[in-house]
């Protein structure tokens, strides 16, 4: 017997004879068992009038379907997960066959990027006209999120319609990566290769094997598609501009021989042209953007820049191997082009250098004037203006243009910061070289000092060169690092040097006691950095072991030339300080300072075999023979006045030992 319900139950019969109720293998509840159970048994109940025996046999009956009922309800869920399985593998590979087949993703998909695309786009429009805090900010947020919606893309397999939308978020993800740098970055590079890569795997090809300009040749003369057209020039406008800054101009021009040949194939390279990467990027043909297409920075303005930093960029590397004519038509060319008022004001910089070096000293002050009515802040142009004017040899002038300088970088200070994030890739993040770097060398205000005390002191201005000193003594004591600059650039000596040109001047002023007390300094810091003996070469290194004098060697000998210097500073100190006694009258002091002198000398124990000529001698081995000759002609004078003759012959016969073809008055008078 069968009964019909929610559930199935069969009626079997067991080994007695008895009906036994069983769930099928497909249902099964063990709330419906209970209540079988309990119809048939409290059937029996009422014949026998027993509740404690209808309550035992409801249990009993749960717990014989209980095991059944687990099994059923597993045996369901299993099945209908392997059916939830399938149908979602179904559905998986059915969208990787149609992604291997080139077909794009969901339109669902497509539409979100591209609108997303098309959201950033638009807040970079309304944010590039703000002030540059603003603007400079929003870029950095950009940048992170075009890098996010960028690796969304690259998370599928590509394909040939989406190609199009990706290669502009990597257009302009590259660009916001660029523009927020301070310069070219390896990452870059890394980032267009990728985009390439992926290009050729939707074309089904590869080229991992390959370099970026063999990918670039590969790219270009297989992929045919012409919605790809033009993301690829985009992309190669980019690729051109990561070269630019690092000076692989040979690179573009055999890019851009490509992207021509690629836009009139009957068009054959020219290459006999004059500046043929000019040539190149003037006559390449932008493409043309759609209304559709979100970019942060137009390809027309990306030629432009790129023009203008390759003219400026060819300019300066002419500069540097001599060739001004061909660099002054560059560098003219360059000041006619699409960059900042930053940028003009250092192309009329460079300008007025190349017509210095050219002997027009007239037209060099033109071109610098120039630059500081484009940029009154271009102070590299003051400095140069102060050189011109002293090649000239109008002091006046000179000086002049030193004061307004000193002004100028006391009270701004260069900024490290890009002048203006409308653009971003500008001029000047593309052209980065040594050269450059020099020419445009900011000044700190101790520098500036330095060079007005000094020209002063030449130029017989000694009250003017004393006030100047102490000023920049003053400045030190704000602080060593802050005010004198440790790169090799530098127009300022050696510090203690500074210090003896301070006496110096201070004893031409006739602040004698002043003069003493600076000399004092100088010879207190310098007492513990020299050692009882010092023994060095006389001459210079020889070819033949200057190999071997490497590693801990070299340093060794850098350690002693070192402790040479101090020696000179703090023997120039006592002659000095020798020479300020005798002007003053106390020959005994004199006396004292000169011996003592004298005495520091006898710790350099030069290690020489014979007389070296005076060509082959250390600068600094150079300078103290002068110091000992100076003090000994000092001291035999002072023995002369208190008229101790053997005494003062016996230092002028050492004087001439020292240097045999000087006479005594040609140092009477130093």
């Amino acid at each position: 017997m069968t009964f019909k319900g929610p559930f199935q139950l069969e009626r079997i019969c067991d080994s007695t004879g008895s009906p036994r109720p069983q769930l099928s293998p497909c249902s099964g509840s063990l709330a419906f068992a209970g209540r079988v159970a309990s119809r048939r048994d409290l059937g029996l109940l009422g014949r026998r009038g027993s509740v404690h025996c209808a309550r035992s046999a409801v249990a009993m009956a749960t717990a014989f379907y209980r095991p059944m009922v687990v099994t059923a309800r597993r045996a369901t869920t299993n099945e209908r997960r392997a059916g939830r399985r399938e149908k979602s593998g179904a559905r998986v590979a059915a969208a990787m066959k149609r992604l291997r087949c080139g077909t794009a993703p969901e339109p669902g998909c497509l539409q979100a990027w591209a609108a997303e695309c098309e959201a950033l786009a638009g807040r970079w429009r309304a944010a590039r006209g703000s002030a540059y805090g603003g603007a400079a900010a929003v870029a950095r947020q950009l940048r992170g999120a075009f890098g996010e919606l960028l690796l969304q893309m690259w998370g599928l397999p590509p394909a040939l319609p989406m190609m199009p939308l990706e290669l502009t978020v990597l257009y302009n993800s590259l660009l916001f990566v660029m523009g927020t740098s301070d310069c070219a970055i390896k990452g870059e590079a890394e980032g267009i290769r990728q985009g390439l890569l992926r290009v050729l795997e939707a074309c089904g090809t590869s080229g991992q094997d390959l370099s970026t300009q063999e990918l670039w040749q590969k790219v270009l003369q297989e992929v045919t598609v012409e919605e790809l057209q033009a993301p690829l020039h985009r992309l190669g406008a980019l690729q051109a501009a990561w070269w630019l800054a690092t000076s692989c101009l040979q690179n573009i021009i055999d890019l851009f021989r490509l992207l021509s040949s690629a836009e009139d194939p009957e068009r054959a390279p020219c290459r006999a042209e004059k500046n043929e990467l000019l040539t190149l990027l003037k006559a390449w043909r932008t493409p043309a953007e759609e209304a559709s297409v979100s970019l942060v920075q137009s390809t027309e303005d990306l030629k432009e820049t790129l023009c203008t930093a390759a003219a400026f960029l060819q300019g300066l590397q002419e500069l540097e191997a001599g060739n001004l004519s061909t660099t002054l038509c560059l560098l003219q060319e360059a000041a006619g082009g699409f960059c900042s008022k930053r940028v003009l004001a250092q192309i009329y910089v460079c300008l007025g250098c190349c017509a210095q070096r050219m002997g027009k000293p007239q037209t060099a002050l033109q071109h610098l004037k120039q630059a500081l009515q484009v940029d009154f802040q271009c102070h590299p142009a003051l400095s140069h203006t102060a050189a011109v004017y002293q090649e000239l040899g109008e002091t006046d002038a000179e000086l002049q243009a030193l004061y307004l300088l000193y002004e100028a970088v006391e009270k701004n200070p260069p900024s490290a910061t890009s002048s203006s994030p409308y653009f971003l890739i500008r001029a000047e993040l593309l052209v980065n070289t040594p050269i450059l770097a020099s020419l445009l060398r900011h000044h700190h205000p101790s520098e500036v000092k330095y060079l007005l005390a000094q020209r002063c002191l030449r130029d017989g201005r000694v009250a003017d060169a004393v006030e100047h000193y102490l000023d920049f003594l003053s400045l030190l004591q704000e602080g060593l690092q802050q005010q004198v600059p440790l790169d090799g650039g530098s127009p300022l000596p050696r510090i203690p040097e500074v210090f003896l040109e301070a006496a110096s001047a201070l004893e031409q002023d006739g602040r004698h006691q002043d003069s003493l007390t600076v000399c004092d300094e100088v010879i207190s810091r310098t007492t513990n950095l020299i050692p009882k003996i010092i023994q060095v070469e006389e001459k210079l290194e020889q070819p033949e072991c200057a190999s071997l004098e490497t590693g801990l060697a070299g340093g060794l000998l850098s350690q002693k030339r070192e402790s040479l210097c101090c020696l000179t500073w703090r023997a120039a100190a006592y002659l000095h300080q020798g020479w300020v006694w005798s002007k003053l009258g106390k020959g005994k002091e004199a006396i004292m300072q000169f011996s003592r002198c004298l005495n520091d000398l006898l710790r350099f124990q030069p290690r020489g075999c014979g007389v070296e000529p005076a060509e082959s001698l250390l600068p600094e081995v150079k300078v103290l023979q002068k110091i000992r000759l100076l003090s000994l002609i000092g001291r035999g004078m002072q023995f002369l006045e208190q008229e101790k003759h053997k005494e003062a012959l016996l230092d002028f016969q050492h004087g001439l030992q020292i240097s045999p073809g000087t006479s005594l008055c040609t140092w009477t008078h130093v």
